[in-house]
């Protein structure tokens, strides 16, 4: 079931950046499991969260089409093994262009993301490091 593995976790994928793009708190706990972490290096130093306060910090900002801002989401790669699943994505949020590595865990049939650990790599829409 590789290829529907594959599917659902791009969905979940989809889910989290319209959760950002849209400033979406249930589709942040939509797309990621209850006790998912949100981690990186930010130029303010290491940034951690938990689900809860990263859905809280999203709903916080205002949406990204009322900024004007253009929808970027590229998926680098996708490898899936069992239960498990690793995904890169590059993405554009709140003026920054993302390098995202994401895990993900499959329970009762659903991919959810467990961890994201994020890089900015520079200004929105530019070019990657």
């Amino acid at each position: 079931m590789k290829n529907a593995d594959e599917t659902r976790i791009r969905e979940t994928i989809q889910i989290y950046f319209d959760s950002m793009f849209e400033s979406n708190a249930d589709k942040v706990h939509q797309a990621f499991h209850p006790n998912g972490r949100i981690c990186g290096d930010t130029p303010q130093g290491f940034f951690e969260m938990t689900v809860a306060d990263f859905a809280s910090f999203v709903d916080a900002q205002p949406p990204a089409s009322d900024a004007g801002e253009v929808p970027f989401l590229e998926v680098l790669s996708l490898n899936v093994h069992g239960q498990t699943a690793v995904a890169r994505v590059r993405d554009d949020y709140i003026g920054n262009r993302y390098l995202d590595t994401l895990s993900f865990v499959k329970t009762n049939e659903c991919w959810s993301i467990y961890n994201k650990l994020f890089h900015i790599e520079g200004s929105a829409g530019g070019a990657a490091d």
